[in-house]
């Protein structure tokens, strides 16, 4: 199996929002102010929405928009885990998971089996999984000052209750990397990570059309190769192509009921590459007299698709919305050729999945 990744980058545009709160401000005299997340770099400030918050809008709009039925979740004092189960759930699959835990061991007969003192006997079942799916944080290309608006609940007798929150519009850069060999393939050798599958959920998996196929990577003590258990390739395809047109209806973020904001990229790209670098996080840029303007480097794309030709496999797709960065239309016009495509966002998207039917066939 080649080790092929999907790299995205993507651009979002958002006014007069609150995507990602940090909890209770410090910065103001109201006793109910919220602050949004920031973060500060060579001395200046930008907003950000965390990583896992990306992620949860990410895993929702699955749920919703592409009939993904999500993992259980057993919640006990101290810890909380998903059924662990990548088999039957893509989210399990393409999120990864980390569950400890402890099972009763059975005869072959299906009775609990007993230790010399009569009590059942325990196995240990702690599986993990390293996400295929891996995402930065969503975070302002320029430099954002947020502003503190108050509001106030006064629908009741008695003096109003007085309430502020930190608002800022931005344009707002993610990236992300699928590791396109990895979903729907299954290490089950003991290793943190790697221990994706209990013994019972392997059996399971080889009896309903998964297959053992080699690991490029991992040999065991006799120099031979360690054995994964990969699902059908119709499944795995169908699992990376539902997350990445996820994007094209992603949802989420704070205070949406009164500052409702549309999240889906305004600007993609999608590459393949055999490597595990990602080779477009600094394309977009601010620019500016205070340096306060997101702006797109098409020089650095350019450099990008030079230098990493080597690296990328088949066609480049690039998105863009009508409306958004449209000073840069005609240079972006300039990066078409054979291996590299422009277009709008949604049919960026979905070239790149027809893609990769032939990629990964």
């Amino acid at each position: 199996m080649e080790s092929l990744k999907t790299q995205g980058f993507v651009l979002i545009d958002v006014d007069v929002v609150a995507l990602n709160n940090a909890g209770a401000s410090n910065t103001t005299n109201f006793d109910n102010g919220v602050a949004t997340k920031t973060i500060t770099k060579n001395g200046k400030k930008y907003a950000y929405v965390s990583g896992q918050a990306w992620r949860y809008w990410w895993r929702d709009t699955l749920k919703k928009d592409h009939d993904w039925h999500l993992s259980p979740i057993t919640r006990e004092s101290k810890i909380a885990f998903t059924e662990a189960n990548p088999l039957k759930y893509s989210d399990d699959d393409v999120f990864g998971y980390m569950k400890a835990a402890k099972d009763i061991k059975l005869k072959e007969d299906g009775t609990p089996e007993l230790d010399s003192k009569g009590k059942e006997k325990k196995e240990d079942v702690t599986v993990t999984r390293i996400s295929p799916l891996k995402n930065s944080v969503l975070m302002s290309v320029a430099s954002t000052a947020t502003v503190e608006n108050w509001s106030s609940m006064a629908r009741h007798e008695g003096d109003s209750v007085p309430y502020s929150k930190e608002e800022y519009s931005a344009v707002m850069k993610g990236m992300f990397s699928l590791d396109l060999a990895q979903v729907g393939t299954f290490a089950t050798y003991n290793k943190t990570g790697f221990k994706n599958l209990t013994a019972k959920l392997q059996e399971e998996g080889l009896a309903n059309n998964s297959k053992l196929v080699n690991d490029l990577y991992v040999k065991d003590a006799k120099g031979n190769p360690k054995q994964l258990v990969q699902m059908p390739l119709s499944d795995r395809l169908q699992r990376i192509q539902d997350t990445l047109k996820a994007l094209k209806t992603i949802s989420g973020g704070a205070m949406q009921t009164n500052n409702m904001a549309d999240v889906t990229p305004k600007f993609i790209i999608l590459a393949t590459t055999n490597t595990g670098n990602h080779p477009f996080s600094h394309i977009a840029k601010a620019e500016g007299l205070y340096s306060n303007i997101a702006t797109l480097s098409i020089t650095a794309i350019k450099e990008v698709l030079e230098d990493y030709k080597d690296q990328i496999v088949g066609t480049v797709f690039i998105g863009k919305r009508t409306g958004f960065m449209d000073e840069c239309n005609a240079d972006l016009a300039t990066l078409i050729s054979d291996t590299v495509k422009v277009t709008t966002v949604n049919q960026a998207i979905d070239g790149y999945c027809k893609q990769l039917e032939n990629q990964l066939a």
